[in-house]
């Protein structure tokens, strides 16, 4: 399949994921109403519970937006007591963030929730859809490592 064709394919693909997520949310809306996060700073959160403590460049640099956007959104962040951020010794003109434990403990909330919601969602598929996912999910896999493969990041902005 080439052209017009796999692009149409790829849309309808698009669409039919995306009406799956609302649907998705509209059946799990309250459990996550309760999570006061944007998608930005849930980046930022995610990347610091992940990695470990980070230098704001580098946060600037793996999401691809300037430093002012990550300051803001730092800032933001040690407001609601999620992040912190310290001179590096090293470099007192260099700034190390880091996760709280109330910003793990979020992070925590929210996979069991995502968990919780797909576990749900995975328990009444039969049997041979399992292994449709199952195999969808491998599918994916190596797409996204075709992409990492070729992928550069580039800058951009996000609201915080």
């Amino acid at each position: 399949m080439q052209g017009p064709e796999r692009a149409a394919l790829i849309d309808e693909l698009i669409s039919g994921y995306e009406g799956v997520l609302i649907r998705l949310a509209d059946v799990h809306a309250p459990e996550f109403v309760e999570i006061d996060l944007t998608m930005p700073r849930a980046k930022v959160l995610y990347l610091l519970g992940v990695l470990g403590e980070l230098h704001m460049s580098e946060l600037s640099t793996r999401l691809g937006v300037s430093l002012p956007t990550i300051s803001g959104l730092v800032d933001r962040l040690v407001e609601a007591g999620l992040a912190s951020r310290r001179d590096d010794p090293a470099d007192r003109r260099q700034v190390i963030v880091a996760i709280t434990p109330a910003g793990v403990a979020l992070l925590d909330r929210f996979r069991d929730l995502s968990a919780h919601q797909m576990r749900q969602l995975l328990e009444v598929l039969d049997d041979a859809d399992l292994e449709h996912v199952q195999s969808f999910l491998g599918v994916l896999e190596r797409g996204i490592g075709r992409l990492a493969a070729v992928s550069q990041p580039r800058p951009q902005e996000i609201h915080q």
